[in-house]
């Protein structure tokens, strides 16, 4: 009803209810709010002032005193005392879910007293005396229209499925990572294929499987390519972890902007206001190809940038002068080593005390660190040892 009336009067169409009824209450106009209609169900209490003592005791009379004071609560609800009538409630919802008059991905379990649920209390983030029990996310079939392969910061060769836009899970799906040869092997997937799509999580796109029986005589295989389709570099498969890889390093576009972005970044350096868009300024201007060309910036390089004014570039240098006195374990955090985040950098500096040390560190000596093993003590040794991240380095 809300769609057809914002249709007929040249707004905006919602994809799905979730986010329909977000942006009605994200309304700044409450009488925008208001004409659209919401409704809501009760389902637990903000803050109480009773002099009569607490209002209810437990979930279930808190739901029938709520009804009983006009607001809308679920009937959709029960009382289960074992595991077994758990079960046989989220079958009995999932039967009659098409009929609800709302969208729902699962049901919640409760404890339904409320002196228990204080005691449990919470952990991070959600409480100890609730759970959800989802249901398998809604699939949808569509084809595969070509395979595309998209390059990391590490130099990581992702495949990425090119779909015919299905719409499935509350959003129009026409992309889905395919992770690495292996996981397209093992779905059997050929270019042109039907596949199931659906969204994990209700969140990332993913293909579930392939429908070979819908297979055209025209579907052929897919080979990850030998040299990478941004640098032209030679690509390896590291076998242990089943990725390919580019081996252009610093010299690979695609890694260099994502490299120089984890460089500039808060955990990493601390150079505020180097974003994607001023990297890829910077990189497409061919001042930048390397996190060194950063601190030979002038005031004159960035302010010749479109939407550069005289402050924002002061600034900005003021923020690479400040990042030139840091710790020796965010430098190697940001250096963008594969395997070594802040724990590891950090440990990496305390161990060897200096950059020349490490620089040096035969595997053997790496591996004396705390948590280091032998995959993390490959990608450190083999990094220093490549020429060019040396030669940056300095």
């Amino acid at each position: 009803e809300l769609n057809k009336t914002q249709a007929e009067t040249g707004g905006k169409v919602f994809v799905n209810a979730r986010n329909a009824a977000a942006g009605c209450l994200r309304q700044l106009d409450a009488s925008i709010t208001a004409r659209r209609k919401l409704h809501f169900y009760a389902y637990s209490l903000g803050e109480v002032s009773a002099e009569s003592g607490p209002f209810a005791a437990t979930q279930d009379e808190m739901l029938r005193k709520l009804e009983s004071l006009g607001f809308p609560v679920a009937h959709e609800r029960r009382i289960c005392h074992s595991p077994a009538e758990l079960e046989a409630f989220h079958q009995h919802v999932l039967a009659i879910r098409s009929k609800l008059p709302f969208g729902i991905d699962g049901v919640v379990y409760k404890v339904n007293s409320f002196e228990l649920q204080r005691r449990l209390g919470f952990v991070a983030r959600e409480p100890r005396w609730a759970c959800a029990h989802k249901y398998p996310p809604e699939e949808a079939l569509t084809r595969v229209l070509a395979i595309d392969v998209q390059v990391g910061r590490t130099g990581r060769l992702t495949p990425v499925a090119r779909l015919e836009p299905v719409f499935v899970g509350g959003a129009t799906v026409s992309n889905a990572t395919l992770h690495n040869e292996d996981f397209i092997r093992e779905l059997g997937l050929m270019i042109g294929d039907t596949v199931s799509v659906r969204r994990a999580g209700d969140v990332i796109p993913e293909i579930v499987r392939v429908l070979p029986e819908r297979r055209p005589a025209d579907a052929r295989p897919f080979e990850m390519p030998r040299l990478c389709p941004v640098c032209g570099s030679a690509t390896v498969r590291d076998e242990e972890e089943k990725d390919t890889r580019c081996t252009g390093g610093l010299v690979c576009p695609a890694q260099m902007k994502l490299s120089i972005l984890h460089f500039s970044s808060r955990r990493a350096m601390g150079i505020d206001g180097m974003g994607e868009k001023l990297v890829d300024a910077l990189a497409e201007a061919g001042r930048i190809k390397t996190p060194a060309d950063l601190f030979e910036l002038t005031q004159q390089d960035l302010e010749s940038l479109p939407r550069m004014g005289e402050k924002s570039a002061m600034n900005i240098l003021a923020s690479i002068a400040k990042a030139k006195a840091t710790t020796l374990g965010r430098f190697i955090f940001a250096l963008g080593i594969r395997h070594v985040g802040e724990a590891t950098a950090r440990d990496l500096a305390a161990h060897f005390g200096t950059l020349s040390k490490l620089e040096s560190a035969t595997l053997e000596q790496c591996l004396e660190v705390s948590d280091v093993g032998e995959v993390v003590a490959e990608s450190i040794t083999s990094f220093f040892a490549e020429p060019r991240n040396r030669e940056v380095i300095r």
